[in-house]
């Protein structure tokens, strides 16, 4: 009885063995096999972590970010309160017609401006207010030449005065009925201006000697003298170019004859101004004032003026623009 147990128990034991060796056995190639998708697993799963070190980032420099950013928001301040930025950085205010939208082309036809009536400008599609800008011109004396000469009209678009070109004949006699009432306005400041050289010195000059210079009339010499005042002053001749109002083909005209002899400014005490001292200049606005004004509150007063160009929206432009009206004595 005993050798019949120990039998079975023997037997039982062989076959646990191979059914274990059957069922969980490899053959040498199995196990090349099971370690080398072993070492792929592990590979893909340190692969991510060894990305920085073959592929670099690309680098970002935040601070010239932040600084456009800030010049970017300066700009939009000043839009709002009506500055717009034209030409080489130049401070004017927004005109109210600014022009926008379709315009009424209206009919077309010969005409001479000299002689034509305010129903045939609003015939050929000119706007009431150009009309009235039209009519003043005549009756002051001022006549038209040659065709190009409406374009010097206020108000009169590029693509109208491209539109009427063409269809304006102008009478070599000016002496009809329509101007015979004028002629004590013969003379001509037009004339007068331009066949006479005048020096006149922008930070001196009054009204009078502004009109005195072509194309300059009583509403830009005005305009000329209070962006002055609101400047403190202007340090070169180009800053009358950014009149509000002063198209830059008459600014070249008069530029010959503007000159500085005196250049004292009045300036601004970056260490003791507040914002509303410095926001009403042309130059600074509130974006600017309030930054220039935040920055000596949290690092103190300023040493030079210089030390504005610390501050993120003041750019190597605006400094040199503002510059000469600060100071910190």
């Amino acid at each position: 009885m005993q050798e019949i147990v120990s039998t079975l128990v023997t037997y039982s034991v062989t076959m646990s063995k191979r059914f274990i060796a059957d069922y969980f056995g490899f053959t040498k190639k199995e196990r090349t096999g099971i370690f080398v998708l072993l070492l792929l697993i592990g590979f893909f799963i340190i692969l991510p972590f060894l990305f920085p070190f073959f592929i670099k980032e690309k680098t970002f420099d935040h601070i010239a970010f932040a600084k456009a950013i800030d010049s970017l928001k300066v700009k939009q301040a000043d839009n709002a309160d009506g500055y717009v930025n034209r030409n080489a950085g130049k401070f004017e205010q927004r005109s109210s017609t600014t022009y926008s939208g379709p315009q009424n082309k209206g009919e077309l036809f010969y005409f001479d401006p000299n002689t034509a009536s305010a129903a045939d400008w609003k015939r050929l599609g000119i706007r009431d207010k150009t009309i009235a800008t039209i009519s003043n011109y005549l009756s002051k004396g001022g006549k038209f030449y040659r065709k190009e000469d409406i374009g010097k009209i206020w108000g009169l678009h590029q693509d109208e005065i491209d539109r009427l070109i063409p269809y304006i004949q102008i009478k070599n006699d000016h002496s009809t009925a329509t101007f015979s009432a004028e002629k004590k306005y013969e003379p001509r400041q037009y004339n007068t201006k331009s066949s006479v050289a005048i020096a006149v010195d922008i930070n001196l000059a009054d009204t009078t000697a502004f009109i005195a210079l072509p194309g300059i009339g009583s509403k830009l010499s005005q305009r000329i003298i209070n962006f002055r005042e609101k400047l403190g002053g202007f340090y070169k001749v180009e800053q009358i170019g950014e009149t509000f109002g002063l198209a830059d083909s008459t600014f070249q005209k008069i530029k010959p004859s503007l000159m500085i002899s005196k250049d004292q400014l009045r300036t601004i005490n970056i260490n003791v101004a507040t914002v509303d001292e410095m926001k009403s200049h042309p130059y600074l606005r509130y974006a600017l004032a309030n930054a220039i004004i935040q920055y000596r509150l949290q690092h103190g007063n300023y040493l030079e003026v210089e030390g504005i160009k610390k501050i993120m929206a003041i750019t190597e432009e605006i400094y040199n623009k503002v510059s000469p009206y600060l100071t910190v004595n």
